[in-house]
């Protein structure tokens, strides 16, 4: 798809999660994930450190993936939109630093969009800017029917 046909198919982020059959999702929802920007080629997001530490009162190293491999799906969804979902098939996450409190931000940025495939960079930072947590992400761009899902969800404004 050209850069032309996903600017004419970007819901807004509330047209976005009320078109998703299960809005975004329940772990996201649990960890406080909150959509502020999407698009094929960048999807950004927050999450709170809060109730997401691991039991020294530092943000898990898990919650910093389930944050970066959420941004890269939406991504690869929006780019695999309307006849392809996005599969997860790889990810990998180097930590930089703790976080203890505050709102981390999520910043995927496209790496490769293809027709089967969708990578992004995703870089998660603390509110002094700081990164914390580097990720990459890998999907598979599968066929709707392969997944379950008949057909694509109906984005309003698309």
């Amino acid at each position: 798809m050209s850069a032309e046909s996903h600017q004419s198919t970007v819901p807004s982020v509330e047209d976005y999660i009320a078109s998703m059959p299960h809005g975004m999702g329940a772990l996201n929802e649990k960890m406080g994930i909150e959509l502020l920007e999407l698009s094929a080629e960048r999807v950004v997001a927050t999450m709170p450190v809060e109730g997401n530490t691991q039991p020294y009162g530092l943000l898990h190293g898990g919650a910093s993936v389930v944050l970066a491999e959420s941004l890269g799906s939406i991504g690869a969804g929006l780019h695999g939109y309307p006849d392809r979902a996005p599969v997860g098939v790889d990810i990998n996450a180097t930590h930089h630093r703790s976080a203890t409190s505050g709102l981390i931000t999520g910043t995927a940025t496209a790496i490769h969009l293809g027709r089967t495939s969708a990578s992004y960079d995703v870089v998660l930072t603390d509110e002094r800017g700081k990164r914390v947590c580097t990720s990459r992400i890998t999907c598979a761009l599968v066929p709707l029917d392969r997944v379950g899902l008949g057909t694509a969800p109906v984005v309003a404004g698309s």
